[in-house]
């Protein structure tokens, strides 16, 4: 399934897994919405060309999709977009574009929702200063109620679990991010502390827009902020480590949960700054797990991210990616990367899509493996069969194509799939006890293992099954 890194439509599911979605961090890379980086959503998933992501290891570029017309409420968009501030165009989900700090006139939602705060607090002011001072001067009756004490009030101390007390203790290490590129764009995304020696992690698509040259920040709850740059990125995972400058020593890292063992149901918490507006917690569940997703930020020359996703109903949109998503006892077990939308319209009208309770995050075991790998060569590592697969929507396998990108052979000679005895045509149906019902699900879930571990293939040939042993093949490098 496709979707928007907080903002792209996302095709219609297949009968298995994969799910594309919206991301919330992405910066806006193409139209962006409002002033937040929306989410990355999950690209369309192309039904002509068929690509070579398994061999290759890339993502296809994002074709948009049609633009929704008609009665409200529109269609919902081919894919998912991301779930960041980063991403651009509608359909990005979790990211919220970027708004120039003053004296740049600030054209952004954010700008606007500020502006009615604003004034909705000082009539609010007025108001209330009126009322208490008629109530004062005419009150020859005396008050009924009962207000707690200034001391007691102090005293009241949230349980451990409670959503509150999670909150508490994982805030002071999450931070909003702010990407810039070169020639001014940009968007707002969120990330956590990763260690002691000032590593946050984040999506990609957060800070895509200051990967030449630009400029990033990352701002605490405290409101201290920080120079940032970028130690690595993955744009296949969609994720990405930062490196604060002049990290203070006091930083505490979020603990990492284990996101194999997390059960459908489970209580999930989400931080992150929606629209521009930091610090904000929602809450929900686990929907699903190894929820098959392709997202990009619907940017024309965006490629596709894949995961094999936690699916959460806690509230996340444009500006949550790369945020944190806990557990009850606030471990971190996913990154909020995409979102699923029903429409690209919006907070202030501004045409960025919202969370409509489909939200995605990558799991944090995965994430954890490729933060390292980034953290220590700076370039990201994937696991490869070493065929080339049919990136078209369908619900009975991925099919190895009879050619590979650039006129490459489909299956690359001497790699995993060869030595297995898979060749062009084959209907790759499962992995391990995975069921594959699409190229972008295999792809998905080929990621989610390390180079080097041995899998199980079940595939159809000549309307027989098969299956075969290989052992996964590495990439390094986006490109």
């Amino acid at each position: 399934m496709s979707t928007e890194n907080e903002g792209n439509a996302v095709p219609p599911a297949p009968s298995a897994p994969p799910v594309p979605v919206a991301s919330h961090d992405a910066s806006p890379q193409g139209p962006v919405p409002g002033g937040n980086a929306p989410t990355a959503p999950l690209p369309p998933v192309p039904h002509e060309t068929p690509a070579a992501f398994a061999a290759s290891g890339h993502g296809p570029a994002h074709q948009p999709g049609p633009t929704a017309e008609g009665s409200w409420p529109p269609p919902p968009p081919g894919t998912p977009s991301y779930g960041d501030g980063g991403a651009s165009g509608p359909g990005t989900g979790w990211g919220a574009a970027y708004q120039q700090p003053a004296p740049k006139p600030r054209s952004g939602r954010g700008g606007l929702v500020a502006a009615v705060l604003v004034a909705a607090l000082v009539a609010g002011g007025l108001g209330g200063g009126l009322g208490y001072t008629l109530a004062k001067d005419h009150d020859d009756h005396g008050s009924t109620t009962v207000s707690a004490s200034d001391s007691s009030a102090a005293q009241v101390k949230r349980a451990p679990g409670t959503i509150a007390n999670v909150a508490a203790g994982a805030l002071p290490s999450t931070v909003t991010i702010e990407a810039e590129s070169s020639n001014g764009e940009g968007g707002t995304g969120t990330g956590f502390v990763f260690d002691t020696q000032g590593h946050i992690v984040t999506n990609n698509h957060v800070v895509a827009d200051a990967v030449d040259g630009g400029k990033l920040t990352a701002t605490f709850p405290s409101g201290k902020k920080y120079n940032a740059e970028i130690v690595g990125h993955a744009q296949g995972y969609d994720v990405a480590v930062i490196k604060l400058k002049n990290a203070p020593s006091d930083l505490k890292p979020l603990a990492l949960g284990d996101s194999d063992k997390v059960a459908v149901g489970d209580e999930t918490i989400a931080i992150g700054a929606p629209f521009g507006l930091s610090n904000t917690v929602t809450t929900g569940i686990i929907s699903a797990k190894d929820r098959p997703v392709a997202s990009s930020d619907g940017s024309s020359t965006s490629k596709a991210s894949y995961m094999s996703a936690l699916q959460t109903d806690a509230s996340i949109n444009p500006g949550n990616s790369g945020g944190p998503l806990l557990n009850s006892s606030g471990a971190v077990i996913g990154i909020n990367s995409a979102i699923q939308s029903s429409s690209s319209g919006g907070f202030g009208g501004s045409g960025q899509s919202g969370s409509i309770g489909l939200g995605f995050a990558i799991p944090i075991n995965q994430a954890k493996y490729v933060a390292q790998q980034l953290i220590k060569t700076g370039k990201p590592v994937y696991a490869k069969i070493g065929a080339s697969v049919s990136l078209e929507d369908t619900t009975d396998g991925a099919k190895i194509t009879d050619q590979g990108t650039g006129g490459s052979a489909a299956v690359e000679s001497g790699g995993p799939a060869d030595k297995a005895g898979l060749k062009p045509g084959d209907l790759i149906s499962k992995l391990d006890d995975h069921v594959i019902d699409s190229g972008p699900t295999l792809i998905g879930e080929i990621w989610t293992h390390k180079p080097g571990d041995k899998v199980t293939v079940t595939y159809k040939r000549g309307g027989q099954e098969h299956t075969a042993e290989l052992t996964l093949g590495a990439r390094q490098g986006d490109s």
